[in-house]
């Protein structure tokens, strides 16, 4: 019997190079995903072949996902609305999908007797960190509702671990990168706005001096720490899951090559992200393999994915972060 193994978020930016991977391990993967950042697109390999089924549900709905749950061995919990300014202006929306959809989640694995839970955390849930690199014992202090939100679905996760005794894993990504990145309509993550703007010839918007760094970390390095973690016998425990070396948004230019132009630094962002990744590299054996410079060479090689995306100037950023710099500054 093939392993069953559910896939929330699916059809998203890491949820299909994880489905990739599963059904290349011969997993029997069914996706939930109601296609509100997806794209089926994504999925168009993952379609060809008998060991893939998809359902568009909303997995907040417990009474429309539980069913698909049935001899499920491992669940990986993707599902989430992104970004921050979205979370500023429409905090009951991410509360809806981050929280109340990973509470259905857990209720249809403990329902369903899942063997592993896999939670996609953040590591925005450290906020400004006062320490560098992080480790998992940092203090936490969420600055905007996306981050909080999604630390509190890690608190659900371990609250049915420790009173419904299902084993849970939590992976507290941070810069993750790679071909099918979100191209949607929301500002968002540096890598996809560069993109766009190089397709269009435009500068690259480089937040305040470009001198803050980030622990960027390629998308199918995260994909092999999802699956380590789903195969191990550990549980009930949280990972970080970066490169554990930082990069700057300057170096990202260069490598990428093109103009840049800068605009205002904002509130609550830290000059630099840099994952301690000591405790899962002991635990799980996990260490990243892919280079930032070989990463931004395969982004580059599937750059036509950002063709439809959004183009952000200057101008257009402003009025998309203006609600960041009223709440937050």
């Amino acid at each position: 019997m093939k392993k069953k193994v559910v896939v929330t978020g699916g059809a998203g930016f890491i949820g299909s190079h994880l489905v990739g991977a599963l059904l290349e391990r011969d997993c029997q993967v069914v996706v939930l995903d109601d296609l509100s950042t997806g794209r089926l697109d994504n999925l168009n390999k993952a379609k060809e072949g008998p060991d893939f089924s998809f359902v568009k549900v909303d997995i907040s709905n417990l009474g429309e996902i539980a069913e698909h749950f049935k001899g499920a061995e491992w669940v990986f919990h993707v599902a989430a609305l992104a970004d921050i300014v979205p979370s500023i202006v429409e905090p009951y929306k991410y509360h809806k999908a981050n929280v109340d959809g990973t509470m259905a989640v857990l209720e249809a694995s403990r329902l369903n007797g899942v063997k592993k839970f896999i939670y996609t955390a953040s590591s925005s849930c450290y906020g400004v960190p006062d320490k560098y690199p992080t480790d998992e014992q940092a203090e936490i202090a969420p600055q905007y509702p996306y981050a909080f939100t999604k630390y509190i679905g890690e608190l659900y996760a371990f609250s049915w671990s420790k009173v419904y005794k299902l084993p849970v894993i939590s992976l507290r990504l941070f810069n993750v990168y790679g071909p099918r990145a979100r191209t949607s309509g929301t500002y968002g993550a540096v890598m996809g706005v560069f993109l766009a703007q190089k397709l269009a010839g435009k500068p690259f918007t480089v937040v305040g001096d470009g001198k803050q760094t980030r622990d960027f970390i390629y998308v199918s390095d995260v994909v092999e720490a999802f699956i380590r973690a789903a195969s191990s016998k550990v549980e009930n425990e949280i990972f970080n899951v970066g490169s554990g070396n930082p990069q700057s948004v300057n170096r990202l230019v260069e490598i990428l090559g093109g103009e840049k132009i800068y605009i205002p630094k904002r509130p609550g962002e830290p000059d630099c992200t840099w994952a301690d990744i000591s405790k899962i590299k002991k635990m799980l054996g996990w260490q990243p393999k892919v280079s930032f410079e070989q990463g931004v060479g395969k982004v580059l090689e599937n750059i036509d994915y950002w063709k439809n995306a959004p183009v952000w100037t200057p101008e257009k950023i402003k009025e998309a972060t203006s609600e960041w710099f009223k709440y937050l500054s």
